[in-house]
């Protein structure tokens, strides 16, 4: 067998020295071995790798096949408190879809005495209430039933900030659009209906895009290929982007804008927007380099454009 020594990336400390190590070892088996050393830094805490400041070793890395002698040394870094990635989904979605029915209720001390528990005579202010609730609803069943996430865990501390986006723009945009003095869009139904049109065309085209990467990666494993068409027409975006969720995923926050004339939803609806693009480009960007073949007409997330 192969010894292995673990030294801390930023002090160069030793903190373990494992004798005898199985040749064909994972990098996720080494992890559960140094845990029992040091049980308060769990696997999902640990990044080890081959260079102090290189990159993180997957946890599939296989010892043997690693450019090291008979003693393998790996520096470790502590990458802090992590929490499951459906803890967090449940977290952030649960928020908004509980905040904006605060507002939607109107109860009490949020507008004042007299408004309290009374109900908005506007249809569209209850055709938004049912909207914005569908939406976190279906993102709650998705993170449930429909994702498969690669990575099992995210660091804690990025969940006070998403929350903090997520619970903030919702409790903005529900104060304005449940005002008792909001008034409704400038053309009235007609302006509803199409926006309400948008909005629902553009959950299911990103429900269908999400069942569709689903069926890409078939549970447990971590293979990966190019995202195609299927026989449903919501998942023909694909042809011109990489990343149509995204695309419908902005497309469902510009109707529900067009629906409410709210500027609050405006701009969530920009930094939602700003925020996707980014992610798409990184997505874009991994999907030419790890695939020769990639369809050349697809953009990141804008079709011809962005």
């Amino acid at each position: 067998g192969k010894h292995v020594e673990i030294l801390d990336a930023k002090t160069r400390e030793k903190l373990c020295f494992l004798d005898k190590v199985e040749p064909h070892a994972t990098i996720a088996e080494i992890k559960n071995l140094f845990t029992k050393t040091h049980p308060q830094w769990y696997p999902a805490r640990q990044s080890l790798r081959l260079d102090p400041k290189g990159k993180s070793l997957k946890d599939e890395d296989v010892l043997q096949k690693l450019p090291v002698g008979t003693t393998a040394t790996l520096y470790f870094r502590d990458l802090g408190a992590q929490i499951s990635w459906v803890t967090v989904f449940l977290t952030e979605y649960a928020g908004p879809l509980f905040i904006y029915l605060l507002f939607y209720f109107r109860v009490p001390f949020i507008y004042g005495h007299k408004y309290d528990f009374t109900s908005s005579r506007h249809t569209v202010v209850h055709l938004a209430c049912i909207c914005h609730s569908f939406h976190y609803v279906k993102r709650l069943l998705e993170t449930l039933f429909v994702h498969r996430f690669s990575h099992g865990t995210m660091p804690l501390r990025n969940i006070f900030k998403n929350c903090t986006y997520y619970w903030g723009f919702a409790a903005w945009m529900a104060y304005y659009i449940n005002h008792p003095l909001y008034t409704p869009p400038t053309y009235g139904a007609q302006q509803v209906k199409l926006a309400l049109a948008i909005f629902v065309i553009c959950q299911l085209g990103n429900f269908s895009i999400h069942m569709a990467l689903r069926d890409l990666r078939p549970a447990g494993s971590k293979t990966r290929k190019i995202p195609y068409p299927t026989k449903n027409p919501f998942t023909w975006l694909f042809l011109l982007v990489s990343c149509p969720n995204y695309t419908y995923e902005v497309g469902s926050w510009i109707g529900f804008a067009i629906m409410t004339q709210c500027l609050p939803v405006a701009l969530f609806s920009l930094v939602g927007f700003t925020q996707m693009t980014i992610w798409a480009k990184g997505k874009h960007r991994s999907y030419l380099k790890e695939f020769r073949d990639y369809p050349p007409l697809r953009m990141p997330i804008i079709p011809f454009l962005l």
